[in-house]
């Protein structure tokens, strides 16, 4: 999939499927081809990689046709602009809470390279571009996406005014930190949490703006979740996968054998 068909399926609404990727190995790509994914997440708000690991891994995954979605530590505009330059698909900008936030983000990645004064004239609505200059600005950040965190109360209470901003390909539920500042951590059955994330999708859809959360619950659960209004879904980790089929593995030899299951799970959030 190429990144101006992942564009097209979020605004129109259709089903994306995705996984964050944790493990910088060359060898991953090769696993990882063939898995019907549409996208790649890879995050570097919570995962220590370098600029230049992750430039060879956006370029590498852009080239096998999975758009890798890159979450910054912030939302920065300049870390959005250094991220695009290393081959990131689109930008994923962690807790975005403000009308400020996101004009900066739009600014940054879907008007390059213009910057400074004339940037915040155009996106203050103060200054217009010639056709010629508008029109290069369009072809330059085509293909470019940009996708919000939408993961705390004050950004639930100014999503209207975010999405009102243009330039937006989708929203993204951070489901640990919105149940946070609900004050019901990580109780994903909530009512509170379930009825506030069905109100972020539907607002969402209701701009043409795709409508993700990043889960890792039973296919079941996330079934649940598109049938909320979900049509952007980041399925678990690469390190869930593992952790799960080598915990039920061992148990089972552990089993066979006559062992009792030692193995002692805890929560990863991400």
């Amino acid at each position: 999939m190429k990144n101006l068909e992942l564009k097209k399926k979020l605004k129109e609404g259709d089903l994306v499927l995705g996984t964050l990727i944790i493990s910088t190995s060359p060898f991953w790509p090769k696993i990882l081809k063939d898995c019907s994914l549409d996208f790649i997440f890879i995050d570097t708000e919570h995962i220590a990689i370098s600029r230049e690991t992750l430039s060879w891994m956006c370029r590498t995954y852009s080239a096998m046709g999975l758009p890798p979605l890159v979450r910054m530590k912030s939302p920065d505009q300049y870390i959005a602009t250094e991220f695009l330059d290393d081959g990131a698909a689109g930008i994923i900008s962690p807790y975005t809470e403000t009308v400020t936030q996101v004009k900066e983000l739009v600014g940054s990645t879907k008007k390059r390279p213009l910057k400074g004064d004339k940037l915040n004239q155009l996106m203050a609505g103060t200054k217009n571009l010639d056709e010629s200059l508008d029109d290069y600005i369009h072809k330059f950040n085509g293909d470019n996406l940009l996708v919000l965190n939408i993961e705390s109360e004050p950004a639930v209470e100014n999503l209207d005014k975010i999405l009102d901003i243009e330039g937006i390909d989708a929203i993204q539920i951070g489901p640990h930190d919105l149940t946070t500042s609900l004050g019901i951590p990580e109780e994903y059955d909530n009512p509170n949490y379930l009825n506030t994330i069905e109100i972020v999708f539907k607002k969402a859809r209701s701009k043409s703006v795709g409508a993700g959360i990043h889960a890792w619950g039973t296919p079941e659960y996330q079934k649940r979740l598109l049938d909320l209004g979900a049509n952007m879904l980041i399925h678990k980790a690469d390190a869930l996968f593992f952790r799960d089929g080598l915990e039920n593995d061992l148990n089972e030899i552990r089993s066979l054998v006559g062992e009792n299951n030692v193995s002692r799970r805890e929560n990863i959030s991400i």
